[in-house]
């Protein structure tokens, strides 16, 4: 569980900017997961639930980064 605090930790001291790239790159991963596995089986599937849950970290991330007060 420690890594997961971890990443989160690291997400809060990247700016909005760093946040939307790092979107941009794991949600483009994702899809090329996706696509991979329609065609073929991944050897780890595992990795498309990893991506899918790495979005929704940023995600969360970079709202409450736009909602804080300035």
């Amino acid at each position: 569980m420690a890594k997961k605090g971890k990443s989160v930790e690291s997400l809060h001291d990247l700016s909005a900017a760093e946040l939307d790239v790092r979107l941009a790159e794991v949600q483009e991963n994702h899809f090329r997961l996706r696509l991979r596995h329609a065609g073929n089986p991944l050897k780890n599937p595992m990795e498309i639930r990893q991506a899918r849950r790495e979005i929704a970290r940023l995600k969360t991330v970079l709202r409450e980064k736009v909602k804080e007060p300035a």
